[in-house]
């Protein structure tokens, strides 16, 4: 794992329902990038030394931009078709997978715009006497975890467009 400072450091619920953790990385202490990480964690705003384990992960901030400008990565686009109107967003989205003995859990976590964060688990469970096929228990929790993260998401823009209209707003896919 290598980080620099500002990175965001992520650390997953090993278990389905445990909360996750994030913070900044304020200084890192190893040799390029290495651990341990000088962290200030956002739900408590304390600092401290940490060594991220094997549920933990990343999230790099990209190269800073001058002020005033806007990225706009290239785009290419088919003939006919006009270029965006405006500066592109990324979404990403983080799948973190645990397996158990008899069952699966998937955690996704959207990271949207203007620090707006999704958290949903998905989980599938092995029925005693069923093959164990590690695959398929991760491809069910993930599906799981991606149509509840869906159904989140609507969920929030429903509200969103209730509070602007005024009234209830309830949108379906």
């Amino acid at each position: 794992m290598h980080a620099a400072v500002g990175d965001q450091l992520i650390i997953a619920g090993a278990t389905v329902g445990a909360p996750v953790r994030e913070g900044e990385i304020l200084e890192v202490h190893g040799a390029r990038g290495d651990p341990p990480y000088l962290v200030r964690w956002s739900d408590s705003g304390r600092e401290s030394l940490f060594f991220p384990g094997p549920d933990s992960h990343v999230h790099h901030q990209e190269a800073a931009q001058g002020e005033g400008e806007t990225v706009r990565p290239t785009v290419t686009s088919t003939v006919g078709s006009p270029p965006p109107a405006g500066p592109v967003r990324t979404w990403h989205v983080d799948l973190y997978v645990y397996e158990g003995d008899e069952s699966t859990a998937a955690h996704a976590v959207l990271h949207a715009a203007a620090d707006k964060q999704l958290n949903v688990r998905g989980e599938a469970r092995r029925r005693p006497g069923d093959v164990n096929v590690p695959e398929i228990g991760d491809e069910v929790a993930v599906a799981r975890a991606l149509r509840g993260l869906a159904d989140r998401l609507l969920a929030e823009a429903s509200a969103d467009m209730s509070a602007v209209e005024g009234h209830d707003v309830r949108i379906e896919s």
